[in-house]
């Protein structure tokens, strides 16, 4: 599952969340903090994980 960088706007914490992009797409991300449902996505950088060594 892609994990996505989000930002609290009532409490400001920033948590990293494992969501299935059903999930992601419905909007039902949670604060881990505070429980708010008020957050903003954080666009960052991409970090893929393959099981080959390179």
């Amino acid at each position: 599952m892609p994990v996505y960088e989000y930002k609290c706007l009532d409490c400001g914490k920033e948590a990293v969340v494992t969501l299935s992009l059903k999930d992601r797409e419905s909007g039902s991300v949670v604060c881990p903090s505070c429980k708010s449902k008020k957050m903003e996505r954080i666009f960052s950088s991409v970090m893929a994980k393959t099981s080959r060594k390179s």
